[in-house]
């Protein structure tokens, strides 16, 4: 990370190499107008917003798997004149895309994840559940958006960076495997954002908001335990065989026993991935994957020891052998004040879509569904979200390993659906939906504008690094949980994309024949059906 310098060392270097205009920092009057530019050039950019987000709706990639995702973002970037490296931090779907313009100006890295969900596919429009697929995975998260919104609001601000002769460089990255929390940490120990001033992160969500310091949720460590034993027959000679399945589920026993002496906050939760071939063969491999959550750095260590502790016992209760493999990590999440405070007086301007009677028809009819709050599409923005005394415990997400090697702002953005499960089909129903589209023109805005903020301010920039380094990381520092040696497990889902991507691929958007995904499918907007059929 770049070491920040007092602000009139930082003003008299940017005087040296960009625009005096820049040194100075721009009046607020002129910043105004430039943010009046960046509202324009989003909206008409809309279309591209629109294509965008129905295009990666319909690959529905899971985790490592993002091949389509990463060719198609690239490549609307590279036409745009940015320069691209691809395979970074060893991830074959992972990239970056850097433009420069001038010389000097701050670095801003702008990211937003691209998997996919298991299990997820789904007919977007259709307010019950009717999978594209049946079984494959789809976007029932809804991080098709991210990428969308991200590339909209970057060529904006590079058309006014050139227009303007603002200096600085834009960067943009994916959020490669976030659903096994597999890529950001392994972009952070490689080095991808040691240069960068600032990071701004976008997530989908059902309202326009934006937090500072530590937010609700846990950070973990995903670790793969192998055991390994003899086969036999299971009938004719089990006293021959050492059993790798009773192994792991020894080792799930022992740590659901230890569950109920540890902290409160902590979240925990495994899946047997490898229970052996057969019952009348003594499992000779087996194996078993845990999360270990929790709250800060020390407390994750310490759940993941004890893990590996109860691993080994296992093992020797029946004279196996195991090994462990970490498969990703997340640190809790840490953001930025200054950015949250400028990106909020952003939303504040943009504010929430002007949704339909029939989009919060559409809405309600989803929540009934689902047997959810009736809630409709949110009307009200939420405040900007301040660290509690006591934040509660809950997801993760390894935006949280950038936060804490640069300062990050996260802002969500009102393209899904209130009250639904998350982690589902019912997620991805608005995901490709003008609902989903006027979320991402409105989450543009506020991303173009805080980018600006940050290219034309210095100040914002001191500000923002004096809360990193003075209060952020005066007395707790990164704690990387990859080793030198850790790799990303990139086969992971291999099998299930070569399964159901022949016919995932029946469904890919053709922008160049249709106006939207919904008129692809032949689906009605807005629906007149809001009643699911009789068995469904």
């Amino acid at each position: 990370m770049r070491t920040f310098l007092p602000a009139l060392a930082l003003a008299g270097l940017l005087a040296a190499t960009a625009p005096a205009a820049l040194a100075q920092g721009y009046s607020a009057g002129k910043v105004t107008a430039l943010k009046g530019q960046a509202m324009a050039g989003v909206e008409s950019r809309a279309k591209l917003a629109q294509v965008m987000n129905d295009q990666i709706f319909s690959y529905g990639e899971l985790a490592f798997q993002e091949v389509e995702t990463s060719k198609y973002v690239t490549g609307v970037l590279e036409k745009n004149g940015f320069a691209i490296q691809r395979g970074v931090a060893g991830l074959p779907t992972g990239w970056t895309a850097t433009w420069t313009n001038g010389k000097g100006g701050p670095v801003i890295a702008l990211g937003s994840d691209i998997d996919g969900i298991p299990k997820a596919s789904q007919k977007p429009g259709v307010p019950w559940h009717e999978p594209l697929v049946e079984g494959a995975p789809g976007h029932g998260e809804g991080h098709n958006s991210g990428q969308a919104l991200n590339v909209v609001a970057a060529l904006t601000v590079k058309e006014i960076m050139e227009k303007e002769g603002i200096a600085g460089t834009l960067v943009l990255w994916p959020g490669v495997a976030e659903e096994l929390l597999g890529g950001k940490a392994y972009m952070v120990r490689d080095g991808v954002f040691k240069d960068v001033d600032a990071a701004v992160f976008t997530h989908v969500g059902n309202n326009l908001q934006t937090a500072w310091g530590q937010p609700q949720g846990t950070g973990l460590v995903s670790v793969e335990y192998t055991f390994s034993g003899s086969a036999a027959h299971a009938a004719g000679a089990p006293w021959r065989g050492k059993s790798a399945l009773d192994a792991v589920e020894l080792m799930n026993m022992g740590w659901n026993m230890r569950r109920e002496h540890l902290r409160p906050e902590q979240r925990s939760h495994y899946v047997i991935t490898d229970g052996g071939d057969q019952p009348n063969v003594v499992p000779s491999v087996a194996t078993v994957w845990y999360y270990f959550r929790e709250q800060n750095f020390a407390d994750i260590r310490k759940s993941f020891e004890i893990g590996n502790t109860i691993a080994e016992a296992a093992a020797k209760m029946t004279d196996t052998t195991v090994e462990r493999r970490v498969v990703g990590t997340a640190a809790p999440q840490h953001f930025n004040k200054p950015l949250a405070e400028a990106a909020k007086a952003n939303i504040d301007k943009v504010g929430l879509p002007k949704w339909t009677p029939q989009e919060q028809a559409f809405a309600r009819a989803v929540q009934k569904n689902l047997g959810a709050k009736e809630k409709g599409l949110a009307t009200e923005l939420e405040v900007l979200k301040t660290p509690v005394e006591k934040p509660e415990s809950g997801g993760s997400d390894d935006i949280g390993d950038i936060s804490w090697t640069v300062p990050t702002v996260s802002i969500y953005y009102p393209s899904n659906i209130p009250e639904l499960p998350g982690h589902h089909w019912s997620n991805a129903i608005s995901m490709a939906t003008p609902v989903a589209h006027k979320g991402v023109v409105a989450g543009s805005k506020v991303v173009a504008m805080t980018l600006l903020d940050i290219l034309t301010r210095p100040a914002l920039r001191t500000a923002a690094g004096d809360y990193f380094n003075k209060v952020q990381t005066k007395d707790q520092k990164y704690q990387p949980m990859l080793s030198a040696t850790d790799k990303p497990p990139i086969e992971i889902n291999t099998g299930t994309m070569a399964r159901f991507r022949p016919d995932m691929a029946k469904f890919y958007y053709d922008p160049e024949k249709y106006p939207t995904y919904l008129d692809q499918l032949g689906i009605k907007w807005p629906p007149t059906e809001l009643t699911p059929p009789k068995g469904n």
